[in-house]
């Protein structure tokens, strides 16, 4: 099973290398055309009252991958999903929308296109540290990547995308393997939980336990919110994660944060 890991620039708290995403917009909780569970649905299975608030994570999520990759989860009806035919009119579209020229709702009218959420599954609820600079509130999603469509990074933006096997990094992950292929000055000679969060690991873990994509997706999953918390054992710092465990993972997890 494979999956998208791209190079997160900036020193980003949720890892340098993660999946890819962003943070809510204002537009993100305008009105679009919804394919798939209703808003009363995605908040019982997220178990988030504010339906304003659900909209919006999944609408960021939706928008996040599209200008990130050039996934569109997006179609004019309910069993139809959008072709990439111009992949130049394409990427225009995506730096129009990241550099926030053109809103994502506007885009998607122009073409007579719905959200199809119906692709998405949420995977996992997490908070980092209480001790970080800024903390995020943050929703995963899976989704499979529609026919027809291919993941490209951001013209002058993208650093570092690649699909990536989940049981091979895992299987190198106390090598500096990924972080040297990455190449970048944060992440060669580091082994995979100093360049990445772990949310990252244990969804990977997930991943590569799973027998298969649609194993996977539609895996029964607890979304309890998730947090990393900071130990210090015989002087070594170590994060352990705390939360309920049987989201993501049946096992303990902790990654070594540094001396």
């Amino acid at each position: 099973m494979e999956t998208y890991l791209t190079f997160r620039p900036g020193g980003s708290p949720l890892g340098n290398v993660a999946f890819p995403g962003g943070s809510h917009e204002a537009s993100d909780r305008d009105t679009y055309q919804w394919f798939g569970p209703s808003l009363s649905q995605w908040s019982k299975r997220m178990d988030v009252l504010d339906q304003q608030l659900v909209q919006a994570h999944i609408v960021c999520a939706i928008r996040e991958l599209f200008e990130e990759t050039g996934i569109l989860l997006a179609g004019t009806d309910e069993q139809s999903i959008i072709e990439m035919a111009d992949p130049e009119e394409w990427m225009s579209a995506r730096e129009a929308i990241a550099g926030q020229d053109l809103s994502f709702d506007e885009f998607l009218r122009r073409r007579g296109l719905g959200l199809r959420t119906d692709l998405l599954r949420p995977v996992a609820h997490w908070l980092n540290p209480n001790f970080a600079l800024r903390r995020f509130d943050t929703w995963y999603f899976a989704a499979t990547v529609p026919n027809r469509q291919e993941a490209s990074l951001l013209r002058g933006k993208g650093k570092w995308g690649r699909w990536q096997v989940a049981s091979q990094v895992l299987a190198q992950r106390n090598t500096s393997e990924l972080g040297d292929l990455v190449g970048q000055p944060n992440t060669v000679g580091l082994n995979l939980s100093r360049i990445s969060y772990p949310a990252v690991e244990m969804m990977l873990e997930a991943m590569a336990d799973a027998n298969g994509v649609v194993a996977y997706l539609s895996r029964s999953r607890s979304l309890d919110l998730k947090h990393p918390d900071l130990l210090v054992r015989d002087g070594i710092y170590y994060l352990e994660v705390l939360g309920s465990m049987s989201a993501e993972s049946s096992r303990p997890w902790q990654a070594t944060a540094g001396h």
